[in-house]
């Protein structure tokens, strides 16, 4: 094995010290330390390294880790995952990871086709990253499409936690080392996060699905003050006119809609929101907007949650079409007037940027801050 020598100069047997000057020296550059001259040598080494990239996929959302892993042109890893009879969440990757970068596709969602609820998945989440730090994995990545407690962002009455930081935090102790959401219900969410977030849209693939409709006199209806600005953006670029609800939140998931600031008499009207609950809200928006003189009504969102009486309520509003995306799996049971839009080819693009240090920003042109 080679090794680089420095020269040094031969010691003499006999050495005379000169006389020391008691008085200090100035510092010139003639009492500088010289540095014997070494061949260049580099600072950094280049070698031969494979990236490997390797997808797995909790249980929240299977079938969209499979789409995402087929246009990656792989299989979703083999990865073994049970909940004990206690409750408690089991994992164990059943492959070598060591070295690779480790997508882990996990909406925090419930499945009833699975077993798993929202706490679950948060916890199989969890207990997965930790597995992957722990076998020595590059990189781990939570893709979390739908990002859970999203809506606890801050404080509306004293003595609340801000749920969504807390999440933010247990990924990171976990051992996250990035995260790629969609759609969060909040922006300022990823400031909760000290590690990067990657933080994607639906409006692109929203508006373009309107836009092959080919819908007349279109107007966009923003359900309350707070997603106006992801609906003026949605209307710009479906060439509609924007209409604003009245809404207040007397308590958590009741709302109560108000009056319609806007035209929306004799026009199709298009409700954009970022999420559809229990769709109490969206119903009422609904029948407010009718009132209004709106001839035919749609509804679109990125997050289909869908709890409680959703369907009910959905199916009585009279839309003619629920367009949302597969973040989170349906339960069965919908609306046959819902639209469902896969996301797998926004996340496998991003995914692909993100393992080769590519610019992910540049899959919207960086037009993915809506709020």
């Amino acid at each position: 094995m080679s090794s680089i020598q420095l020269p040094l100069k031969a010691a003499a047997h006999d050495v005379t010290l000169p006389a020391v000057d008691a008085s200090p020296a100035p510092r010139t550059m003639e009492h500088a330390v010289s540095i014997p001259q070494t061949a260049p040598v580099a600072t950094s080494l280049n070698i031969d390294y494979d990236k490997r990239l390797m997808v797995f996929s909790g249980r929240s959302n299977p079938e969209l880790a499979a789409k995402i892993a087929a246009k990656l042109g792989l299989a979703p890893g083999p990865v073994t995952l049970k909940t004990f009879k206690n409750g408690e969440v089991y994992c164990r990757f059943e492959e070598s990871i060591r070295g690779a970068d480790v997508f882990i596709v996990q909406p925090l969602c419930g499945n009833p086709e699975t077993g798993v609820s929202t706490n679950d998945a948060l916890m199989e989440l969890l207990v997965m990253i930790d597995a992957a730090v722990g076998a020595s994995a590059h990189r781990v990545i939570a893709v979390t499409p739908w990002f859970a407690y999203s809506r606890q962002d801050k404080k509306s009455a004293p003595r609340e936690p801000i749920s969504a930081r807390l999440v933010a935090r247990m990924l990171e102790a976990a051992g996250a080392d990035r995260v790629l959401t969609m759609d969060l219900h909040a922006g300022q969410v990823q400031g909760f996060f000290s590690v990067p977030v990657d933080h994607m849209t639906a409006l692109m693939m929203l508006t373009q699905y309107f836009d092959d409709l080919g819908l007349q006199d279109l107007v966009v209806v923003a359900p309350d003050a707070g997603r106006v600005k992801l609906n003026k953006k949605f209307a710009s670029k479906i060439g509609a006119e924007l209409a604003i609800l009245d809404k207040e939140r007397p308590a958590q998931q009741v709302a109560e809609i108000g009056y319609v600031i806007g035209d929306v008499k004799d026009k199709t009207a298009v409700i954009v929101d970022d999420l559809i609950d229990t769709a109490g809200t969206l119903k009422a928006a609904a029948q407010t907007v009718l009132d209004e003189g709106a001839s035919r009504i749609y509804a679109a969102a990125t997050h289909p949650v869908f709890s409680g009486d959703a369907y009910e309520n959905l199916a009585a509003a009279g839309f003619e079409q629920i367009v949302v995306t597969d973040t989170i799996p349906l339960r069965p049971g919908a609306p046959d007037n819902i639209r469902v839009l896969s996301c797998a080819e926004l996340l496998t693009d991003s995914i692909r940027r993100i393992f080769t240090d590519d610019s992910v920003s540049e899959v919207f042109g960086g037009e993915n801050q809506l709020f």
